[in-house]
């Protein structure tokens, strides 16, 4: 039987179970909330689907694609079909040229180095090229191309198609790049034709078996049912983000019943491989709950999360968990989850994210000087971290430390541009530039330009990171 290694390649990169929602919180990037304020929660928007490198488990397809497909009646033709196709005419822009073009001069334009989808194969592999370069616009971009390759381009929405795996890899592929981009109204339109991914064209049976090896079972990526039942928070419906992803589980749970029996073959291992799932459902759900404030939902589930959750994940479920709840503003509450995670330690490891969780427990206490002396003493642990270095010019900006603020984040930047160069940092920034000058349009072309030699893509638009609108 064929396993995972028989899946398209790009699910290197955009694999069928990604990773937990709550890479923010863990991360501790709460901080940044108090300067960047967006409609939908930071541990939502943390939620990466391209982030996930590490290999699938050896499952094999019967086990990964179970999912029950519709019933049709022999000979008779089922009365719903999958019908998508690229809803823009033209390729995605580069904002940061544009501006850099406008704001700048030509001489400036032409240090700009961004892959485009001539510069790669018109495949896969060039599809893999753009998204480990950043360059997430050339790679919606090629996406498009691809899929008129299939006949699904720009046009082609409501017209038949014979879907496969591949192309249903490119749809989720295409659909996570807009999101992460926060092109969310193409997305919606785009993601209409797929519903709940339910209609049999999705399925394999409703091929010849010659076309697919006699393979049963869903042929788009879990990813892709998972993103589609988030997609309802980004367009500010959590709510009914809520609904899809309590079906979801729904079904997820039924199978996790059905390899419950020891008789079925795999049992073990596909119990295993869909409890993952299940739990990764789970992280959504609460996700979800965080963004309609219903924090008792919250509470139920990561006290259930916590009681299946191995050892080794148990720390980062308490320590996210204790942040969840500095954000309800329940400190008592937040330092008990935090001297569990504490507990959980092992020997010899690095006391980084229990440092951050005291920086973020000082920081809700507005004892800023203690915040920033333990999201130091991280720093010197993990200097590649620049979320920490982020909290610190916060920190030192409550303290009324206005200029050593600045300072900090421009000597972040000098030392590594590119890392430093994030959202976060940039949104800090621009605000600092602002409260310590009217005449801040300077220094944030300055960070334009270095925006423009050092970054391929920004996922925040470039008004929203240097309030550009604000001095032009």
């Amino acid at each position: 039987m064929a396993n995972s290694t028989a899946e398209p390649s790009i699910s290197k990169y955009f694999a069928n179970d990604p990773p937990s929602c709550f890479d923010s919180l863990t991360a501790g990037e709460g901080v940044r909330s108090q300067t960047a304020s967006g409609s939908v929660s930071d541990a939502y928007l943390s939620y990466d689907y391209l982030a996930n490198n590490s290999p699938q488990p050896n499952i094999p397809d019967s086990v990964r694609d179970l999912w029950e497909p519709p019933k049709t009646i022999p000979g008779v033709p089922p009365t719903k079909l999958t019908m998508p196709g690229v809803s823009v005419a033209t390729d995605l822009t580069d904002p940061v040229q544009d501006a850099v073009g406008l704001l700048v001069d030509s001489n400036e334009a032409q240090q700009r180095k961004l892959l485009l989808p001539d510069n790669v194969t018109q495949d896969e592999r060039g599809l893999r090229e753009l998204i480990e370069r950043g360059c997430f616009r050339s790679a919606v971009n090629l996406t498009a191309r691809l899929l008129t390759i299939k006949q699904q381009g720009f046009g082609h929405a409501g017209h038949p198609v014979k879907h496969s795996p591949h192309s249903l890899q490119l749809w989720f592929t295409r659909l996570a790049l807009l999101v992460k981009l926060g092109q969310y109204e193409i997305a919606r339109v785009e993601a209409e034709p797929f519903e709940s991914l339910a209609n049999p064209d999705v399925f394999y049976e409703f091929y010849h078996p010659d076309m697919h090896s006699d393979r049963k079972g869903s042929m788009a990526p879990f990813s892709f049912r998972l993103l589609l039942a988030e997609l309802p928070v980004y367009l500010g419906a959590p709510r009914l983000a809520l609904d899809r992803l309590t079906e979801l589980l729904a079904v997820v749970n039924q199978i996790q019943s059905y390899f419950g029996r020891a008789s079925v073959p795999h049992a073990k291992e596909a119990h295993a491989f869909w409890s993952a799932r299940e739990t990764r459902i789970l992280h959504s759900v609460v996700n979800c709950a965080l963004a309609v404030k219903d924090f008792n939902l919250v509470e139920q589930l990561l006290d259930r999360l916590v009681i299946a959750a191995p050892t080794t994940d148990k720390r980062h479920l308490l320590s996210a968990w204790g942040r969840i709840r500095l954000q309800c503003g329940d400190m008592f509450g937040a330092e008990k989850k935090f001297s569990e995670a504490r507990r959980l330690k092992e020997a010899n490891t690095s006391e980084v994210a229990d440092l951050i969780d005291r920086g973020l427990l000082a920081v809700a206490q507005n004892d800023f000087q203690s915040a920033f002396d333990l999201f130091q003493k991280a720093s010197n642990d993990a200097p590649a971290n620049t979320m920490l270095y982020n909290n610190m010019g916060v920190c030192l900006l409550y303290s009324g430390k206005l200029k050593e603020a600045i300072k900090l984040y421009e000597g972040a930047i000098q030392r590594n541009a590119k890392p430093c160069l994030n959202e976060s940092l940039l949104v800090n920034l621009s605000t600092l530039y602002e409260l310590e000058s009217n005449n801040a349009k300077e220094k944030k072309i300055n960070l334009l330009k270095l925006v423009n030699r050092h970054r391929a893509d920004l996922t925040v638009g470039l008004d929203v990171c240097l309030k550009l609108q604000t001095t032009v």
